[in-house]
């Protein structure tokens, strides 16, 4: 990995700036949504859960709820298209459940731009070039994201998630964050092909 100055030291600082700005600018935002959230049927605001961070550890990821918790007759959660409101499908296409991440990227657990957190069940599949992706901290967005999101294979995700770890630079990420605004202002990506979510990675 190059540019270690830069990525442990600059991009630190530019996240924590960026960050305290977001989350002030994003306040009013957030109590529509919440009120949107409660009015819509959903009865938890946030969606919280455990992902893989930098290097392997584990930390709690933030977002709004795009679904709800409706089961079947046996207490089984619905498929994801059953649970998924017409509102959280707004906030998907918007972009606009990540704004929670901007806690976690106060924080420290998590990066502006940089591999997306995955869930913890699929450190055990990774190969050993695959798990380089967490040589650095996780991203709201990044270069798989700007380059086919959920609509690439998870083999494609993680070969464009490591080269972004071999080549990071500002210019890189300032590329990435514009790409990320016109992906969402084109609502390019954001499912896989056929299904409400990505579907689960399964091992290369």
């Amino acid at each position: 990995m190059k540019n270690t100055f830069y990525s442990k030291y600059i991009k630190r600082l530019i996240d924590l700036l960026a960050s305290i700005l977001g989350l002030t600018i994003a306040i009013p935002v957030s109590f529509f949504i919440v009120l949107l959230l409660r009015l819509t049927g959903h009865k938890k605001i946030f969606f919280v859960q455990k992902r893989i961070g930098y290097n392997e550890k584990i930390f709690y990821l933030i977002k709004f709820c795009t679904m709800t918790e409706q089961k079947d007759i046996n207490g089984n959660l619905l498929p994801d298209e059953k649970r998924l409101t017409k509102f959280g499908k707004a906030l998907r296409k918007s972009s606009l459940d990540e704004i929670p991440q901007l806690i976690n990227v106060f924080i420290g657990n998590m990066s502006l731009i940089g591999p997306r957190p995955l869930l913890i069940e699929y450190l055990p599949l990774y190969t050993e070039e695959q798990k380089k992706r967490h040589l650095l901290k996780p991203g709201i967005t990044g270069w798989a994201q700007v380059n086919g999101r959920n609509a690439i294979s998870w083999e494609k995700k993680f070969e464009l998630d490591v080269w972004y770890i071999k080549n990071i630079s500002l210019f890189l990420d300032l590329k990435i964050l514009f790409l990320t605004i016109k992906k969402i202002l084109v609502s390019e990506g954001i499912n896989q092909a056929g299904s409400a979510t990505m579907e689960a990675f399964k091992g290369s």
